[in-house]
């Protein structure tokens, strides 16, 4: 993916970076600012000071960690009476070990947040994700304009400002996707500058000052080539890497065959300089890892840290057998390398499935139109640069890892699996599939406009595409989907009134078990995320309701099921469960209490 495809013979004149046109950097500082706007828009008018509240376990966890880290250095939050009941006291997206609260998650994005939120405020925690969102449009439109030209790199920038996953991961802001992505595509950006080089030119004469002073822009070129360029793609890729550590699956053979591409204008300088950067944004992830998880290596996910394990054993015994030519143990050690990585399984039927959903049907405007953008890549080959062929290259490995590594699993994040929605976990983690896509769709608009002659009716013409796609778009993202964002942020709307109904009927030192929740109610409350149909959790609930008030808060029982827990299934770890009052039209507020022989009526719904 070389910048020049004629770089190994510079020439006599250096080039610098070229600027964007003028009412190119006027229309790419409106589409960001605009971008900026919408989404810090959803957050502004669903929280408050006293509701700051999200959606998902995940963002609840990034955000309580982030802010602890701005307000104490630390990613810990001590729960004493954990110990004591098998570390339940704790909500989705957490873990507990020995008190210790601690995130189930990669740490980039608490660390990240929580360094600007020293620098800044904890208040602007929520809006960090749209300033990276408006960053990442403009680095889009850079790097898109080193890659292809400044046309395509504008119509790129415009569909990428008004794509229904980029704006609804961004105003959900506590997700780390759209972070990973902006980081991603600035390191993408400086990596393809850092490949820039300049003949530097000999000066012969004191008075010829316009050779001196191309010489001395070309020096500077350099020292950015060599110096500036490689240090922040390998900061700003690090960032990404461990905002997102998963994506390394195909991450790290992209930039590997990136840096193969391009060995000798990379050389060892740069690449030197590539990696210390990359280790030195990792540094404190890695500290963090060692302090919470015991390795470096480790992270709050189970599995993953027996990937790794399981991986390194598996490496030495391939380096092992591969030495000894034993060939029926190659086999099947490759065997247990493609199970750990995939091990959410590889299901090429379910993976095209789920594609088609996501991609085909949901986006179906971006599947055509860069369908035909790489059609038309192809009929046009002989115009095609050798940086923009190799792109394509890495695009579609890429594509195809994400695509089956996590079109293999089942993510319902929609509590109806049946329902196909922007809200579950495929749109956010194919945002580079997307992103992609969107280069070869402004590709082909480009190439349908250009067929006009006139500059008015191309320009005219671009701007209709692009307005029209991003009326659909915006209907779609806040309308058309069940998980729209009119429809949760008036969700979002009534979780404060049922908020205000449960804090009002609780007392402040209290536990409240659980379903859905947690997320809800924590931290203003310890929650513990559980039913009543295992034995052991029960006791623990009676070992707490000899410490704390208990409350139970979840669908409201019918009669007969109220009746079965306080007469059968209670009973046998020591409790009774009373109602305290109703909260929505589903969901109700019990209390657990001492087992009683004979239960109060008082505790029987009406």
């Amino acid at each position: 993916m070389e910048v020049k495809d004629n770089t190994s013979q510079p020439s006599e004149i250096p080039a610098i970076a070229s600027k964007p046109k003028t009412h190119h950097g006027l229309i790419l500082f409106g589409l960001a600012l605009f971008f900026l706007l919408l989404t810090s828009r959803f957050n502004y008018t669903t929280q408050a000071p006293n509701f700051i509240k999200w959606l998902s376990p995940d963002e609840t966890a990034n955000y309580t960690f982030a802010r602890l880290y701005a307000q104490t250095g630390d990613l810990r939050l001590f729960e004493k009476f954990n110990p004591l009941v098998s570390e339940i006291i704790h909500p989705r997206s957490f873990r507990s070990d020995n008190g210790y609260l601690k995130p189930v998650s990669f740490l980039g994005i608490s660390l990240i947040y929580g360094r600007l939120a020293v620098l800044t405020s904890v208040d602007l925690i929520p809006y960090f994700t749209p300033i990276f969102g408006a960053l990442a449009i403009v680095f889009f439109y850079l790097l898109v304009r080193e890659l292809f030209k400044r046309e395509v790199a504008i119509v790129a920038a415009g569909l990428l400002t008004f794509f229904p996953p980029f704006i609804y991961y961004t105003s959900r802001s506590l997700f780390h996707n759209v972070l990973f992505i902006s980081l991603l595509i600035i390191g993408f950006y400086f990596s393809v500058m850092m490949l820039k080089f300049e003949k530097i030119m000999s000066v012969r004469s004191d008075d010829d000052r316009e050779l001196k002073k191309k010489t001395r822009l070309a020096e500077f070129t350099n020292l950015r080539s060599y110096f500036i360029y490689p240090s922040l793609a390998g900061f700003f890729l690090g960032l990404a890497i461990i905002t997102r550590t998963s994506e390394l699956i195909w991450l790290g053979p992209v930039l590997f065959l990136f840096w193969l591409a391009n060995i000798r204008l990379i050389g060892v300088v740069k690449l030197v300089f590539f990696i210390c950067f990359i280790l030195l944004a990792a540094t404190p992830a890695l500290n963090w890892n060692r302090t919470l998880y015991g390795s470096p290596w480790s992270s709050g996910y189970p599995e993953m840290n027996a990937s790794i394990a399981t991986l390194s054993a598996a490496g030495g015994e391939l380096v092992k057998t591969t030495i000894d030519a034993d060939l029926v143990v190659q086999k099947q050690v490759v065997a247990k390398i493609k199970k750990t990585l995939f091990y959410f399984g590889l299901d090429y039927r379910k993976s095209l499935k789920v594609f088609f959903y996501y991609f085909f049907d949901m986006f179906n405007w971006l599947f055509w139109l860069a369908t035909a953008g790489i059609i038309t890549f192809f009929v046009k080959f002989r115009e095609i640069k050798a940086r923009q062929a190799y792109f394509l290259f890495l695009y579609l490995i890429a594509s195809t890892i994400l695509l089956f590594y996590y079109g293999s699993w089942d993510f319902h994040d929609n509590p109806d699996p049946a329902q196909f929605t922007i809200g579950n976990s495929y749109a956010r983690y194919w945002l580079p599939i997307y992103l992609g896509a969107i280069i070869f769709a402004a590709f082909f608009i480009v190439q349908l406009t250009s067929l006009a002659k006139n500059k008015v009716w191309i320009a005219s013409t671009r701007v209709f595409l692009v307005a029209v796609i991003a009326i659909i778009s915006l209907d779609f993202v806040f309308f058309g989907s069940a998980e729209g964002l009119q429809v949760t942020a008036i969700n979002q709307q009534s979780a404060r009134k049922e908020f205000k109904l449960v804090l009002e009927a609780t007392e402040g030192d209290s536990v409240i078990i659980t379903r859905y929740h947690d997320k809800l109610l924590f931290p203003e409350r310890k929650v513990i995320v559980g039913l009543f149909d295992d034995d052991a959790m029960n006791r623990a609930y009676r070992t707490l309701v000899g410490l704390m008030p208990v409350y139970y808060y979840n669908f409201t029982f019918p009669k007969k099921d109220f009746d079965y827990l306080n007469r059968s299934k209670l009973p046998t770890a020591g409790l009774n469960i009373k109602k305290i009052r109703p909260v929505t039209k589903d969901f109700t507020l019990y209390k657990l209490i001492p087992f009683a022989t004979s239960t109060p009526a008082t505790t029987t719904p009406k």
